[in-house]
């Protein structure tokens, strides 16, 4: 589908708009700065950014109490959990004034087709998913090769095991699958006592975000583990057993018994675009032994004579539903929805 054309009118609007923000963005900073030589702002201290709001962040300081700053307009964008220098008001508003360096940041492609960054500095990406909605693997995978891509380690939560039937034959083959793979696999329900128990191992002393698709349960788990925290949990709609969206920002809360988790937008297709044929094939971890053994250095994997990875699916070394996703995910690249 060919892009619409912007009427003179129209354009002439985004660029009064743009050029209104540019403008306010503009005096707001020189306010600041008469500010701060003025000395209305304290000394320099560290933070990390809880959320975020536009120009608008909530920042927690080191001693853990929480300040809306607004950010000085010369600072690259920030995002959750990105650890700040800033400078705090005398009504306890602040400025953030510098971000630190990142050890990583999570990215995932907007409607545009451009990479927008969700969280930053993460330990571990939790992939939750759920016996209702009945979990895809392909959309597992998609989370795993941009897992794979960011280099932060993924860990798989299956959620809602109560509703687990007791042959759960499909489910437990396919997480018995991942777990040979390597992938930390995690169950859990909110439904039993000690039924959050191994989650909150993995989740002890690591700063972690939830991913998955709506409905799954990321926010009825953060309600469970963060009981003062107050969120909205949407219900699952009794005919199409889909999820309703219901967090509308990436938050960072910190856990009771040591370390952080964020909580993202729930995401029903996580767009694979911005990464090349090559990345999608190496986010395959099982497919990297065999990477450069084709009897063609150009392989595509797909009939090809003498293809590794095909060899690999008939000798049983590779599951057929794995390197079937595979096929799936290359076959979107070029025209994908988000």
């Amino acid at each position: 589908m060919s892009k619409r054309k912007l009427s003179r009118q129209q354009r002439w609007r985004i660029e009064k708009i743009q050029a209104e923000r540019a403008s306010r963005a503009s005096r707001r900073d020189e306010q600041d700065q008469d500010k701060l030589e003025a000395g209305e702002y304290g000394a320099e201290q560290a933070g990390r950014v809880i959320a975020h709001f536009g120009r608008t962040l909530e920042v927690m300081a080191d001693s853990g109490s929480l300040h809306r700053c607004h950010m000085r307009a010369n600072l690259d964008a920030l995002v959750t959990g990105d650890r700040v220098i800033w400078r705090e008001a005398g009504d306890g508003s602040g400025v953030v004034v510098a971000r630190g360096e990142r050890d990583n940041v999570l990215e995932r492609p907007d409607p545009r087709g451009l990479l927008k960054p969700v969280a930053a500095n993460i330990d571990q990406i939790l992939i939750v998913f759920a016996v209702e909605p009945a979990p895809h693997a392909n959309l597992v995978d998609r989370y795993l090769v941009a897992a794979e891509a960011t280099g932060i380690p993924p860990v798989l939560v299956l959620n809602k095991t109560d509703l687990l039937p007791d042959e759960g034959g499909d489910l437990r083959e396919l997480l018995s699958r991942y777990q040979a793979l390597g992938y930390p696999v995690v169950t859990t329900t909110t439904q039993h006592a000690n039924g959050l128990d191994e989650l909150h191992r993995q989740l002890t002393e690591r700063t972690s975000v939830f991913v998955g698709q709506s409905g799954v349960g990321k926010s009825s788990l953060i309600d469970r583990l963060l009981p003062d925290e107050a969120l909205r949990i949407g219900a699952l709609s009794a005919d199409s057993r889909k999820g309703t969206h219901t967090t509308t920002t990436a938050r960072l809360y910190r856990l009771p018994a040591g370390g952080e988790l964020i909580d993202s937008p729930g995401i029903r297709e996580f767009g694979l675009t911005h990464l090349t044929p090559d990345e999608v094939t190496d986010g395959f971890v099982e497919f990297r032994p065999l990477l450069g053994r084709c009897r063609f250095r150009d392989c595509r994997h797909e009939a090809e004579p003498g293809c590794a990875l095909r060899e690999a699916v008939a000798n049983g070394d590779i599951h057929p539903q794995r390197f079937e996703s595979y096929r799936r995910i290359l076959e979107s690249l070029e025209g994908e929805t988000y």
